[in-house]
């Protein structure tokens, strides 16, 4: 008799893994739970079944998906984390069994309405952090059993994985979709100006805080920006992008560069606390003659000149964006751009090497870039990358003015 209810479960819990490996691979978050809430009813053999996720920054509890109780996620029922019977489980993180289902032991009156005469509810929890609960009941007065409980915890385990891991793919997929939006699939026509850009991510979710951009001002200058936002993934790529509109705004307004980054200082330590950024903003006179630039934490970006040997910009670099210390004083350099020269503005991924200086890297690059087109010079220096997977993301744009 033991050996067959042994058997009996292992069975359970066999149908309840092959059914949540099985989805987890085709079917879209919604589809996924509907899946498991047939399931769990079935294997339970209990009238109603669902899923509540928290609300982190409202500490609620709300109804995502049900089985017998619909009416519940149409109305989009919330209770509050330590309310009711969904909120004990969430404050407790404990499975809770009510034999009985009574006004006093529910706040959501769905429950009652339709009749749910007893609960068992667990806990949905991912990397030690609440994610929601399930619970499931039935029409007609049940015990519950500590197998039932078991069984309904692996659920929630299942669950849990499927919610991460559709999570996780939605934020790669919102990030990519952010940060091709922003960053230029073309770069604007210039007289006198060729420009070329290259952006390679160097992390697996293939999203990061790194930009350029290249815009032309009402003044007939023509702004050009190098960023980069400290971390990875979605929300680097949300603050990469306020960030970017912001300094696109302030250009407007500012005709010096070390202004415009004294706003956008402004901005990142008001509105994006803790995003530290790194930026370079230069701007090229209508003319093309003159390059104004003004770097915060940024480094200095490669000037070629025909007849000179090749070397950093001779700027200033100022304290990063978003430090948030005593606003700094930011300065701007104006330089020369001859006729042929290059000049080549970067993110630190195209130097930084583990175990190196980051000087060796900086020379590497400075010998790197040739008197070419445009499109050669990057070429030319994404070849000397010594792998194709950076460990960090790489931004680079390559500016040239053409020869008379």
């Amino acid at each position: 008799m033991v050996r067959a209810e042994h058997l009996r479960d292992e069975q359970r819990l066999h149908r309840i893994e092959a059914v949540t490996d099985a989805t987890l691979s085709r079917l879209d978050v919604a589809d996924l739970f509907d899946e498991m809430l047939d399931r769990v009813r079935d294997l339970l053999q209990v009238d109603t079944a669902a899923i509540l996720l928290l609300d982190v920054r409202a500490q609620q509890l709300v109804a995502t998906a049900a089985k017998g109780l619909e009416e519940e996620v149409r109305q989009r029922f919330r209770v509050s984390v330590g309310r009711g019977f969904a909120g004990r489980i969430a404050q407790t993180r404990q499975p809770v069994i009510i034999e009985q289902v009574t006004p006093d032991k529910v706040v959501n009156p769905i429950l009652l309405d339709t009749g749910v005469r007893s609960l068992l509810g667990v806990p949905i929890i991912a990397r030690g952090d609440l994610v929601g609960v399930l619970h499931v009941g039935t029409l007609t007065p049940r015990r519950f059993t500590p197998d039932d409980v078991r069984l309904l915890e692996l659920v929630a385990d299942r669950l849990s994985l499927a919610s991460r891991a559709r999570a996780n793919t939605l934020d790669q997929a919102a990030a990519l979709a952010l940060q091709r939006s922003l960053i230029p699939t073309e770069l604007p026509e210039v007289p006198g100006i060729e420009m070329a850009a290259r952006y390679v991510p160097g992390h697996a979710s293939g999203v990061g805080g790194d930009w350029y951009d290249v815009f032309t001002l009402p003044s007939g200058w023509t702004g050009v920006v190098v960023g980069d936002v400290s971390g990875h993934g979605l929300q680097s790529a949300v603050v990469m992008g306020r960030v970017r509109s912001a300094l696109r705004a302030y250009a407007l307004v500012c005709d010096d560069p070390a202004e415009a980054l004294t706003l956008l200082d402004r901005k990142v330590v008001h509105f994006e606390a803790g995003s530290l950024t790194t930026a370079l903003y230069a701007m090229i006179s209508p003319d093309g003659t003159t390059v104004r630039v003004a770097l915060a934490g940024h480094p200095r970006p490669v000037l070629a000149v025909p007849g000179q040997s090749n070397d950093l910009l001779p700027a200033r670099v100022d304290p990063p964006l978003g430090t948030g210390r005593r606003p700094p004083e930011r300065h701007a350099t104006t330089v020369d751009f001859p006729p042929g020269a290059v000049l080549v503005s970067y993110t630190d991924g195209l130097v930084e090497r583990r175990g190196e200086v980051l000087d060796v890297g900086i020379a590497r690059l400075k010998a790197a870039v040739p008197l070419a087109p445009v499109e050669a010079v990057c070429a030319t220096v994404m070849a000397m990358l010594d792998t194709e997977h950076p460990v960090d993301d790489i931004a680079l744009l390559a500016i040239r003015r053409l020869p008379d």
